[in-house]
């Protein structure tokens, strides 16, 4: 275990180790190409490769946003799907008939209550060369027009037919990556639930024919991790590895992460390694252990009693960023097995809650970061990191700033690690009344920029709108331990404790699809919400396979009787247990590492209109926040809300870049489920997003004139 020694509380002595070489290459002796969105193009699931979610173009600005129409709608083809039959035909039927002859063939096929569900679509597509690109919650990939909406091809991997991916809401997609070889060879990639990575040709949707060892277009990234296996199932009956986010191309290399189960009753699991490819061949090129597979790998022993030869997970199961001029690909890495107690795993767990700086060449490390110590609180790094390069104190900067559930931000010299403020280790708390346990005694926090929302619970940050309101949040925290952030989590035990209440949950504050960065100015736009939980922890039944003495939830039909259910404070009638805002958006100058603006997320009439609240004047409270990230446009920054609208449903708002004030709403037909996106084909700017209600993809534009 690391010691807590002197040195950790002075400011220029980081956690974070700086390179094993330069990891310096030619800016481009290969003829990279660029994956960004110079030319009214979007390129990368972020824009580019950089994860900025920044497009130059400014068509649509403040005088007309609220002039927006739909163009056009597209409709998931995840309801219409085919399966093969016996004598070598394929029978298409809608995706419920389908199921049930599956499994009406294999009744344990999927895991019990997620059956394959087409409702969440939340890709965001890319558009290169007039087609918008993605892929649908059952992994399917799909080409439409981006002017017309019309379906150009679609290929299936038909996920359904192997079982259920790993995670709490499997069927789901986040987008595709592009390559190109500037010579009319495009192939576009994404990963699949059940662990495969697809190659298709961009224009016809075929299977790249040399792409992996059989003309599939298909490789098994299951293959050669260890205890990963094709046929194994978790105590839910689900598949223990799958990918789920888009992969990222740098230079020649496609890179993935993966979904690797995370509900564990056992420690051991599969180690979440990131892995990378060669876009023509689908060759393995290189592998990073993000948990250690010998005794003389880098971190080693950071993992006290060789916990590293069966833990697994630190996975990332969000999205990369990359640098195509550095050669570096930018990790950020998911919690170890398992996510709330580490009996099982003492010391730091190298490399979990960690952002790592790979050679794309090698996959050699450059330099890492790791923001949690033996984490226990589930605060995976949810999203990829946004790079910009900025000025801090008349010297230039290639930057990359990672934002956390926790509500920091953390920011590096990219090429070294360097930190660009001191990040300080300071003491917290190791009290627990878990067995075994021994949390970290020290944390990183950043000195800059600020927190971008609340951290931890105390009495002082009950809700106090009225007197008897403020006794009732008293009153529903009692027998709760309360603490700063990092506080460890208790078990409950009657009459001593309840839990311990965390703020922020284990969705944090900042969620998957993270924050966007002006490349003009150095401007951090990050959305947040600020809510807390309780992490109810059990003992696992042996009978079950169950290994650990610990862990959260409780098998499904466990959960019917309460047992091991998350319960939380429960304040009457649905009234919020902590003070404002509930959600909001934070502008922060990274030049200088200060918050510039920060403004509440919606009104929050959910809350304002309570029978008890409703007289009160009240400011806005937010709380109108999704799941979806921000879209920059070079005069706009565009989020959606949940609510607001005109009928008090769903809307796009258009906010002011310079002090968030809201310069126009446009009504949704349906609340957002991705992340937007914007294009220019023809002259004409078009916002793609995904929606509810089929699921649909729609885009937005001016009308023709």
């Amino acid at each position: 275990m690391r010691q807590l020694i002197s040195f950790c509380f002075v400011l220029s002595f980081i956690v974070f180790v700086t390179s094993e070489g330069s990891g310096q290459q030619p800016s481009n002796p290969g003829g990279w190409q660029t994956y960004d969105t110079s030319n009214g193009e979007w390129r990368s699931y972020a824009g580019d490769i950089g994860g900025k979610k920044y497009s130059p173009l400014d068509q649509i600005d403040k005088s007309n946003f609220t002039d927006l129409e739909i163009a056009w709608e597209w409709t998931s083809v995840d309801n219409f799907v085919s399966t093969e039959t016996p004598g070598g035909g394929e029978w298409w039927a809608s995706l419920d008939t389908i199921i049930d002859a599956l499994v009406e063939e294999t009744p344990d096929l999927h895991r019990p209550g997620h059956a394959p569900n087409a409702s969440r679509l939340q890709a965001t597509p890319l558009m290169v060369g007039g087609v918008l690109y993605f892929n649908t919650p059952l992994s399917q990939g799909v080409a439409v027009d981006a002017v017309t909406g019309e379906t150009l091809w679609v290929f299936n991997p038909k996920v359904y037919e192997e079982g259920t991916p790993p995670m709490s809401n499997p069927w789901s997609q986040r987008g595709v990556a592009y390559w190109t070889d500037g010579k009319g060879d495009e192939r576009i990639f994404w990963g699949t639930g059940n662990g495969y990575l697809v190659c298709v040709d961009a224009e016809a949707g075929q299977p790249c024919a040399d792409f992996g060892r059989d003309g599939s277009g298909l490789v098994d990234t299951m293959i050669g991790v260890p205890r990963a296996s094709r046929q194994d199932r978790d105590y839910l009956n689900a598949m223990l590895w799958g990918i789920h986010s888009p992969p990222l191309v740098v230079r020649d290399k496609v890179i993935h992460g993966s979904h690797v189960a995370d509900r564990r009753i056992t420690k051991e699991a599969i180690p979440g390694w990131v892995r990378a490819w060669d876009v023509r061949t689908g060759e393995h090129s290189w592998d990073f252990h993000t948990v250690p597979n010998s005794t003389d790998e880098f971190g080693v022993d950071t993992w006290l009693n060789d916990s590293w030869r069966y833990s697994g997970n630190a996975n990332v199961w969000s999205m990369l960023a990359g640098d195509n001029e550095l050669g570096h690909v930018y990790l950020p890495t998911g919690t170890t097995t398992n996510d709330f107690t580490g009996a099982d795993r003492p010391g730091d767990n190298l490399f979990s809650e960690t952002l790592i700086a790979v050679d794309v060449e090698t996959g050699e490390r450059v330099w890492h970061f790791q923001a949690v110590h033996h984490g226990l609180w589930d605060y995976d790094f949810p999203t990829h990191p946004n790079l910009v390069d900025v000025t801090v104190d008349g010297r230039d900067v290639k930057a990359i700033a990672q934002v956390s559930k926790q509500g920091f931000v953390y920011a590096f010299d990219r090429v070294t690690g360097e930190p660009i403020w001191p990040i300080e280790e300071r003491p917290v708390s190791q009290e627990t009344n878990i067995p075994g346990d021994v949390p970290s005694p020290t944390q990183p926090f950043p000195t800059k920029p600020a927190p971008f929302d609340y951290q931890g619970v105390t009495l002082d940050d009950l809700v106090d709108f009225t007197p008897e309101i403020r006794a009732l949040a008293v009153e529903a925290v009692d027998g709760f331990r309360l603490g700063p952030l990092f506080t460890p989590l208790d078990r409950p035990v009657a009459g001593v404790t309840r839990g311990t209440i965390m703020r922020p949950p284990t969705d944090g504050t900042a969620g998957w699809a993270g924050a966007a960065v002006d490349p003009e100015t150095g401007m951090l736009y990050i959305p947040s919400r600020n809510r807390s939980a309780v992490v109810q922890l059990y003992t696992p039944d042996p009978d079950l396979g169950a290994t650990v003495a610990y862990t959260h939830g409780a098998p499904e039909e466990q959960m019917l009787t309460g047992r091991g259910s998350s319960r939380g404070p429960q304040m009457p009638q649905g009234l919020p247990l902590l003070k404002p805002p509930y959600s909001r958006m934070t502008a922060i100058d990274m030049n200088t590492g200060e918050h510039a603006w920060w403004v509440p997320t919606g009104e929050g009439n959910r809350y304002r209109n309570h029978p008890r609240l409703r007289d009160l004047d009240l400011p806005p409270l937010g709380g109108d926040n999704g799941t979806n990230g921000p879209l920059l446009t070079k005069t706009l920054l565009l989020y959606c809300l949940t609510a607001g609208g005109t009928d008090g449903g769903p809307r796009l708002v258009a906010y002011d870049k310079q002090n968030g004030s809201e310069l126009g709403s446009i009504d949704l037909p349906s609340g957002a489920i991705g992340t937007p996106m914007t294009y220019m084909v023809d002259g004409k700017q078009y916002i793609g997003l995904t929606v509810g209600g089929g699921p649909r993809l729609i885009a937005l534009s001016l009308p023709f004139k």
